[in-house]
């Protein structure tokens, strides 16, 4: 099997040790945490991620959190080798500009740039940046505007008149080296069209291995009708400790610290989302009841209460966060996408406690080779005892 590749999260909304809402379909302001989302502090995770051998770290979008594009740009010049998955939308920018911006930063960062393609749930929050299209026409868009980028990153001059773009002669004078990976999620049938036709790893969110499945498999049929590949990856948050008991009972901590009226207040919100994706979350704990949250062995439905999008936990062991990883790994999960509370911390308990793990079963290696020495130095070797 390939070996895993494991992303992290940089909270640009702001970092608790509580769960921070926010997320999918949040409004503006509903949500900040009590560390701000300061390079200085972004920084440190970004670090640490890299650190512990975390490929890349998902930046999201949306009126609820920073920009991601600035975000990350300064966050290249504070970190060495992560990549950073940038969340934009197509409706917020041109796909000329848009592929322009991409071989800048893949210049300047020296190709640490993956794109993560967000289509957009909420008519309200597309009107609010001026986008008016109903949910099918901006995923019509949004193959719009993958194809023209596609195009010109290969060093096509394009004319394209569509249904929802027109570009004419556009071209760029500097192609990016390599051109960004293309990560792209979605459960509505117009969603998986555009994932076969575009993308090159399709992200679902953390639903059981089940219903994951049925997913891969949707996708993956769609793609090779097309004659297209396509690789997953999986959006989780974690939880991860040295013993069952102690993981699950900081999933109790987080549980008790949610406001059932802030619990409510969240779910009617989420109710009334266009996304296939969240109704499929909000299902998953039957709209707030906290009884039985547990909803596949390890895989903890909590953090979806009050949190929009992803909202399901790897919780356990660290060999128990392995075995389900490992589990998602054997349906074709290749890359997993994760986040912890708060994600300075529980990135360390996930690098330092299920990595290793996962390593020793082969699954995993860590993505930075060892350094050379440099020129003129000798490298250390452990002093010869003198014969008498």
């Amino acid at each position: 099997m390939p070996a895993l590749t494991f992303h992290w999260f940089l909270p640009t909304t702001g970092d608790s040790r509580h769960v921070v809402g926010g997320g999918h379909g949040a409004a503006p302001g509903s949500a900040a945490g009590d560390r701000p989302a300061s390079v200085e502090y972004l920084g440190q995770i970004a670090r640490t991620a890299e650190q512990l051998g975390f490929v890349g770290a998902l930046t999201p979008t949306g009126a609820w959190c920073e920009d991601a594009w600035l975000t990350t740009a300064m966050l290249t010049q504070v970190t060495e080798r992560l990549k950073f998955l940038v969340a934009f939308r197509p409706g917020q920018i041109g796909p000329t500009l848009s592929a322009q911006m991409a071989a800048t930063y893949q210049r300047q960062s020296h190709g640490r740039l993956l794109l993560n393609v967000v289509t957009g749930g909420e008519s309200a929050e597309q009107r609010a940046y001026g986008d008016f299209l109903d949910k099918d026409q901006r995923y019509a868009r949004t193959g719009e505007f993958l194809d023209i980028v596609r195009r010109l990153w290969t060093g096509e001059t394009v004319d394209h008149h569509g249904a929802h773009l027109r570009v004419e002669g556009a071209r760029l004078n500097r192609l990016p080296e390599p051109a960004p990976l293309i990560y792209f999620g979605g459960s509505s049938p117009a969603a998986v069209e555009v994932a076969a036709r575009h993308t090159d790893v399709y992200l679902t969110w953390g639903e059981p291995p089940q219903q994951v499945k049925q997913k891969i498999d949707e996708v993956r049929s769609r793609a090779a009708a097309l004659g297209r590949e396509v690789r997953f990856g999986i959006r989780l948050h974690t939880i991860s400790r040295d013993t069952s008991a102690q993981a699950w009972a900081e999933a109790e901590r987080l549980l008790a610290a949610m406001d059932p009226d802030r619990v409510k207040a969240v779910q009617e919100g989420l109710a009334t989302s266009e996304s296939e994706g969240q109704r499929r979350m909000r299902a998953l704990h039957r709209g707030g009841d906290t009884s039985d949250l547990e909803i596949h062995p390890n895989l903890w439905a909590g953090v979806g209460l009050v949190r929009g999008g992803a909202g399901t936990a790897l919780v356990g062991s660290h060999t128990e966060v392995a075995d389900l990883i490992e589990e998602y790994h054997r349906l074709g999960i290749e890359e997993f996408v994760l986040s912890g509370v708060p994600h300075l911390e529980e990135a360390y308990w996930f690098g330092e406690g299920v990595l290793p793990v996962l390593q020793r079963r082969g699954l995993w290696a860590h993505p930075a080779a060892p350094r050379a020495p440099e020129a003129g130095t000798v490298p250390f070797a452990a002093p010869v005892e003198a014969r008498p």
